[in-house]
Formats: structure tokens, C-alpha cells, sequence
């Protein structure tokens, strides 16, 4: 493996000393994912100090240990990076890391869709050249510079997604990515309860431009009504193009047409001026949308835009965000569509469409298991009323409620499209156990303070249980 980082290496990134020799070929904060070779990094969390793990992380073949403390009992000669403080060393070892690259450096924020996005534009980019994008949700104050840490220097594209629910905090971040093309995929009424308004929200997204390297690219979503006001920003920031995506006669990437199934959608498109058709294997439109902004980074960013088309096909999605699951049941089989990952209004929309696509088994039902949406402040109530309508237009049989804010959803339902309110999910499965037969068709999605995610594990183990053969 490629070794990243030098005990000398490490130590003119962050200031620190190094108590010996020694190689890493990467980065970790958490001892459960470490990889042999990895250099750890002790941060300070809410719950845990990584100072008690790492002789853990020793034992568990960590090149090293980045520290700021004592650490009591460790063997003579351990391996250590000792700093002032471990989260300021993690930033110096990421802006190092920048530093030294020579890849073109795209950052992805927005109020929904960024993670899809980022793992869209992985698939694309790599077939143009060496592509390294941050993992999983890696994009707050600690993720940001951990996967900066991470990025191999031979790489021609490095993705960072850039996360936010308070203004401020992604001016930060991108300062330290320095993306060379920014990409917001919308704007949306997303941490309304951190926010006066969604004005509000579209200036925080709009800090990524802060951190453009010079000639640096926009990527705007061209049917969002705050176009004007995010290209304006990023006009100021010093963005040389704006490149627009979405249905918009203007867009750089823009859709002529679209046919959506319950599997996908075939796309017609043209980017950059060139006509494309590719295939989308994730159902929404949304999902379309992504794939339009991925273009149009692909086309900023000089890969080949055809083979970036062609290779969407290969996407699948992550855990939690539109995968299906076919799980026996009762001599037959259910469709689960997991979306539990986490919610807000736009895509509980999306989701519930996604749901009215899905036609269930002859006979079987549509169902719907929605939790919480957090974080919307006063427009709480309003917004999880308004759900009533899109669940209506997708023809959903019954709909289970777990939490307390949705409790206003449940209040304006029809009685017989009502299923239960709860305050947990394990609260609400003898109910949606005893109503679920086979064929039917349910979405899970609820925001992960709720815990929805707990309600797939639990369908899964009794799917599992109920197929054990009698002994």
C-alpha cells in the first residue's frame, strides 16, 4: 500500500514530534474501523476521549498514534505523534494533504442529496483517471480534514462532501478543501429551526465558493428559486463559470427527457452541448437531478462527460437511501424501500414519489412507516401536515407514525388510512407486523434521531425467523 504519511511528514504538518520512525497508509479516528498501517487520531468526542484507545489501536496494528496527553502503561518506544491539540493536528495533517495533491477537487453541499451525489460523482470520475472521495458522511469539522488526511496524492479527482446546520460552518471547511468546482445540489427548507429562513439556509450553502481555488467552477441546481441568489454569491467568491443543471432551457446540463420506472429512469440529456442518453438505476427524479449536477462537474472538471454518463448505470445506492430489500414473508414476499438514513421535507416528497411508482403485488398494499422530520424549528407542525398530501397522491394504504412531531401528520390523516402513532419503533412493529402481508410495498423514513432504521433491522429478523425451517 501506498504510504501517505511519514513520522517526519506528520510532524511538519501538525507541529508535532514523533517519538520514533514510522510509515502510515492512512487514517483513523475510530479503533472498530481502523486498518492495519493506519495513523490514529485521539480526538476528544461527547462521549468518548480516543486517548483510552489508543493502546487499542496499537494492538490493533496502527502505525502510530497522534496524541496531546499522557497516555498511562503504553510501552517504552510506542510509536506517537504528539501535538497540542489532537483536532487542530488533524486539520494541519488535511491542509497538508491538500496541499500536496494535484487533483482537481470537487466539494459537494446542499440540503438533501449530498452524499448520493458524491458517491455518483466517484463512479463517474473514476472513469477518467484516479478518483478518492471522503467516506460515508465524513463531512463536518473532524470528517473534513480526516478525509483530506486520507486523499492519496497520485489521485487526478478527489470529492469532499461538505455538511452544515448552522451558518458558518462550511466556510470553515471549505477553506480547507479548496475546491476547484463547488456543487450545491438544492436549496430546501432543511435546519429551518437554526434558520430565520430558507434565504438563510441558501447563504449558508452558498460559503462553499469562499474556498474556490482561482478559476475555480459553480454548479448550481438551475431550477431551485435560489439560483439567482447562490450564482450571485458565488459571482462575488470569484467563480469564473456558473454551470446550471436541471430542466431549465439555460442549463449547462440540462434534460430534455425522462422516463422513470420503479427501477430507474432513462435520461435524455444535453451537457455541455452534447447530446447524451445513459441510465439512472435508482428510481426519482431526484435521483435524475443528481445526475445532471454530476455531469456538469464531470464537464468543470475535464473527465470524458460520455464514459461519466455511461458509467451512472453501475450506480446503487447507500444503506438508508432508496435501497430495496425483498424479504420473505408469510410464503411470500414484501418489498422494503429504505430510506430510513435520515428525512426532511423535500425527501419525504421524494421518497413518498418514488413509493407511488412502486405498483405492489395484485391485491397487495402500499404502505408507508415515516418518522420525525428534526430540526424544523416553528414550521414543524405545517410541514409535517403537509405530508398528507403527497402520501395521498401516492395511494398509500396505511401509514405507520413513530415520534412526537409527526404526531400533526396523524392528526389530519383519514382514519382508515391510519395505522398507529408510536414513540418507538420497537413500540410500533406488533402493529405493522400483524398488517403486513405478502406483495405489499412499504417505504421506512424518518430522521435518525427517530430510529426508523431500526424498524428494516427488526423486519429483517423477523423475515429471517419466519423462514427457519422446522426442526
Amino acid at each position: 500500500m501506498t504510504v501517505l504519511w511519514t513520522a517526519a511528514d506528520a510532524a511538519a504538518a501538525t507541529g508535532g514530534s514523533s517519538t520514533t520512525d514510522w510509515a502510515a497508509t492512512g487514517a483513523s479516528i475510530d479503533t472498530r474501523s481502523l486498518a492495519l498501517g493506519d495513523l490514529f487520531v485521539a480526538l476528544r468526542g461527547p462521549n468518548h476521549d480516543g486517548h483510552d484507545f489508543v493502546a487499542t489501536a496499537l494492538q490493533r496494528g496502527a502505525a502510530a498514534a497522534m496524541v496531546d496527553r499522557e497516555i498511562p502503561q503504553l510501552p517504552a518506544l510506542s510509536p506517537l505523534l504528539r501535538v497540542a491539540d489532537t483536532l487542530t493536528g488533524l486539520a494541519g495533517l488535511g491542509a497538508a494533504g491538500r496541499n500536496r495533491s494535484g487533483a482537481r477537487i470537487v466539494a459537494v453541499t446542499g440540503s438533501v442529496g449530498k452524499t448520493g451525489t458524491k458517491e455518483a460523482l466517484r463512479l463517474a470520475l473514476a472513469s477518467s483517471g484516479p478518483t478518492y472521495a471522503s467516506a460515508g458522511g465524513h463531512n463536518n469539522h473532524w470528517g473534513a480534514p480526516l478525509s483530506l488526511a486520507r486523499l492519496p496524492p497520485e489521485a487526478g479527482y478527489g470529492i469532499f462532501e461538505l455538511g452544515m446546520n448552522h451558518p458558518g460552518e462550511i466556510a470553515s471547511l471549505t477553506r480547507l478543501v479548496r475546491p476547484h468546482i463547488a456543487v450545491i445540489t438544492t436549496v430546501e427548507p432543511v435546519h429551518l429551526g437554526f434558520f430565520p429562513s430558507v434565504e438563510a439556509i441558501a447563504d449558508a450553502k452558498a460559503e462553499i465558493f469562499l474556498g474556490l481555488e482561482p478559476g475555480g467552477v459553480a454548479v448550481l441546481n438551475r431550477d431551485n428559486p435560489h439560483y439567482l441568489r447562490l450564482a450571485a454569491a458565488a459571482k462575488r467568491a470569484g467563480a469564473v463559470e456558473i454551470l446550471g443543471f436541471g430542466a431549465h432551457p439555460e442549463a449547462a446540463a440540462r434534460l430534455v427527457d425522462c422516463v422513470l420506472d420503479p427501477r430507474g429512469s432513462t435520461v435524455e440529456a444535453v451537457v455541455g452541448g452534447n447530446p447524451l442518453r445513459f441510465r439512472v438505476p435508482v428510481p426519482g427524479r431526484h435521483w435524475v437531478m443528481n445526475a445532471l449536477a454530476v455531469l456538469a462537474a464531470a464537464q468543470a472538471a475535464g473527465a470524458a462527460v460520455e464514459r461519466a454518463a455511461e458509467a451512472l448505470a453501475g450506480f446503487q445506492p447507500l444503506p438508508g437511501r432508496g435501497r430495496r430489500h425483498q424479504l420473505a414473508w408469510r410464503g411470500g414476499t414484501l418489498t422494503i424501500i429504505d430510506e430510513s438514513y435520515n428525512a426532511s421535507p423535500p425527501s419525504m416528497r421524494a421518497a413518498l414519489a418514488v413509493l407511488a411508482a412502486t405498483e405492489p403485488a395484485a391485491g397487495a398494499r402500499r404502505v408507508a412507516v415515516l418518522g420525525d422530520m428534526l430540526e424544523l424549528g416553528d414550521a414543524s407542525e405545517r410541514l409535517h401536515r403537509e405530508l398528507a398530501e403527497p402520501l395521498a397522491a401516492a395511494q398509500v394504504e396505511r401509514i405507520f407514525l413513530i415520534g412526537e412531531a409527526i404526531a400533526a401528520l396523524d392528526e389530519v390523516l383519514p382514519a382508515g388510512k391510519r395505522g398507529g402513532l408510536w414513540r418507538s419503533p420497537e413500540d410500533a412493529m406488533p402493529a405493522l407486523l400483524r398488517f403486513l402481508e405478502p406483495g405489499d410495498v412499504v417505504t421506512i423514513k424518518g430522521s435518525r434521531g427517530v430510529r426508523v432504521s431500526r424498524v428494516m433491522e427488526l423486519l429483517r429478523a423477523q423475515s429471517a425467523e419466519s423462514s427457519r425451517p422446522e426442526t
